[in-house]
């Protein structure tokens, strides 16, 4: 798989593995035997960019997604890109599905966030470390002071700002260089391209969660999609109810007439779409199939044209696209 680079010099794949699927948010957890041969397939593919987070987890075993990535992983240590997050968790006590978040950027959580990882992970340090979510009780030149002593110590050689905007992201960045932002990013939920000139400018990547808006994209769901709403987020997703299929058709017809073009799948043209936008951008899909990896790192060999991904653009601009899901609700 083609290379790219995030910030000044963190090398990945021009595709990774948003590796959450394997056990939060998108039904039953997999077998812990299969997550680990799947993930270590992944990189069979090419993939050398892994993303976790401390709290991808369930409620018997919260903090089971880094577990999985480090051993799966670590036969290849040397070989591949890790990253994850700091500064939320879950509010299982809530009942609700999907669950609240409740976020802490203080320092001591980070230190002991830092320190656990680690552990779970099984690494000597962490690759590209994102603050999970913008803590509004902590500024974000207290955040990054920390991640500089961080860096210094060796813990970490990279840091991040997920769901980042200008302002937090111009604060953090003058104190310790942000290396990349990890935003929600698809053709359903375009609302960050306005940060793309300060990403430019900065010298910041983008790392597109949800680049597909949660498997809409890939044109494999219709009317009557169901999904189990105990475990499943796309039970309470707004793009799946039979209301936004039918205002999504028109992109769903445009995605499969160009795969149709390309010889790809609907689910290639639409990481293309990004992946031809910037030489920066780097989407991070999620999916807990072999087959659906290949699917998904084969789009970076897909080439859309400038006039074509203008085109794309023009033609999103003027179609009326059903609501998609924005994240859970933070406390």
């Amino acid at each position: 798989m083609q290379i790219r680079r995030l910030g000044k010099d963190l090398e990945v794949s021009a595709v990774g593995l948003g590796c959450m699927g394997f056990s939060h948010a998108y039904g039953a957890p997999t077998d812990e035997g299969e997550t680990v041969e799947r993930l270590r397939r992944a990189v069979e593919l090419g993939y050398t960019f892994f993303d976790t987070a401390e709290v991808y987890g369930t409620p018997e075993d919260p903090h089971v997604n880094e577990r999985l990535v480090g051993k799966a992983l670590a036969p290849v240590r040397d070989r591949v890109v890790i990253s994850t997050k700091f500064g939320l968790r879950f509010d299982f006590d809530s009942g609700q599905t999907p669950l609240p978040l409740i976020p802490d950027s203080r320092p001591e959580t980070i230190v002991r966030s830092v320190e656990g990882s680690l552990q779970r992970l099984g690494v000597d340090h962490i690759d590209l470390y994102f603050q999970h979510r913008i803590d509004p009780k902590v500024e974000p030149e207290t955040v990054a002071q920390v991640m500089a002593q961080l860096i210094q110590a060796g813990k970490i050689t990279h840091w991040g700002i997920s769901e980042a905007n200008e302002d937090y992201l111009r604060r953090a960045h003058a104190v310790c260089p942000v290396t990349a932002v990890q935003n929600r990013y698809s053709m359903l939920a375009r609302h960050y391209e306005s940060l793309f000139p300060v990403l430019e400018e900065l010298g910041v990547g983008l790392v597109a969660f949800s680049p597909m808006a949660n498997g809409l994209l890939t044109g494999r769901y219709g009317k009557g999609a169901g999904f189990d709403p105990k475990s499943d987020y796309r039970a309470f997703m707004p793009q799946f109810t039979d209301e936004a299929m039918d205002q999504n058709q028109k992109l769903l017809e445009l995605l499969a007439d160009l795969a149709a073009e390309h010889r790809a799948t609907p689910a290639q043209i639409s990481l293309a779409w990004m992946l031809c936008k910037r030489p920066w951008i780097v989407p991070i899909p999620g999916t807990r199939k072999v087959d659906r990896m290949a699917e998904n790192a084969g789009a970076a060999q897909v080439v859309l044209s400038h006039d074509q991904v203008r085109a794309l653009d023009q033609a999103l601009d003027g179609m009326e696209l059903s609501a998609v899901f924005g994240g859970t609700p933070v406390k």
